[in-house]
């Protein structure tokens, strides 16, 4: 099946910029507005326990100001549980967090965690948020999402971004079947976690991916021309590989 392809952005690191100096500038608020006049469809943002980066107020702000969905990245923690509760985004993506970690190192083992992803799952979807779960593109985890109910899986597309050229296939290929699974499954699956310009057609390709998430090399790529150039490139690149993937590109 073909399916549009939205791109959520992700403004963790504008935080990142703002808390290495203290105040309120960069503001990721600001970011997000100017990510949805870019064209992203949403806005991902990860509250960490440590708070390295985005911070309550910022998730605050970003429900009350910002018209695009906000996609809350979580730790299955009664804490982030509260938060998500409490402030209603339109979804959350459960994810592995450790505090050691730079950023999130792989997928979340949901296969592994049942029992203890089960009653997160069940009240996320309660209060109608939309769940998603992270992880690698193995079967057995996109069998355990649904299992425990979650209608969404992330497909963390590090191993491919980060694999030497000549592997660059086989990572690909996994990619791919893990998304036809999902799909097979009534999952909608999408992808993220280190996708640049380079890196990012052959993923956008994968015809039963819906969205994409990308954030650092889009904050990056801002220093050197702007965030609103950065995402209408990032957007471009997506759309091209998607029309040309499903014959749609026009003449």
């Amino acid at each position: 099946m073909k399916y549009p392809l939205r791109l959520g952005v992700n403004i963790d690191h504008v935080a990142t910029i703002r808390n290495a100096r203290g105040g309120g500038h960069p503001d990721p608020v600001r970011a997000a507005r100017m990510a949805a006049q870019a064209g992203a469809d949403g806005i991902t943002a990860h509250l960490r326990e440590d708070r390295r980066h985005i911070s309550d107020e910022d998730i605050l702000r970003l429900v009350e100001e910002i018209d695009l969905p906000l996609n809350l990245e979580m730790a299955a923690t009664p804490e982030m549980l509260e938060i998500a509760l409490r402030h209603r985004p339109h979804a959350a993506c459960i994810v592995p967090e450790r505090r050691e970690e730079r950023t999130t190192e792989g997928g979340l083992d949901a296969a592994g965690q049942m029992e203890q992803l089960r009653p997160f799952v069940g009240a996320l979807r309660e209060a109608g948020i939309r769940v998603s779960l992270f992880v690698e593109a193995d079967p057995r985890q996109l069998d355990a999402a649904v299992a425990l109910g979650a209608p969404v899986v992330e497909l963390h597309t590090g191993a491919y971004c980060d694999a030497p050229a000549h592997l660059h296939g086989r990572e690909l290929d996994r990619l791919a079947a893990a998304a036809a699974h999902a799909d097979a499954l009534g999952l909608e699956c999408h992808a993220g976690h280190g996708l640049t310009f380079e890196t990012v057609q052959p993923v956008a390709a994968i015809p039963t991916l819906v969205e994409l998430n990308i954030g650092h090399f889009l904050i990056g790529e801002a220093i050197f021309g702007g965030l609103d150039s950065a995402i209408k490139r990032m957007r471009a690149l997506m759309d091209q590989a998607r029309a040309e993937s499903t014959g749609e590109r026009s003449a």
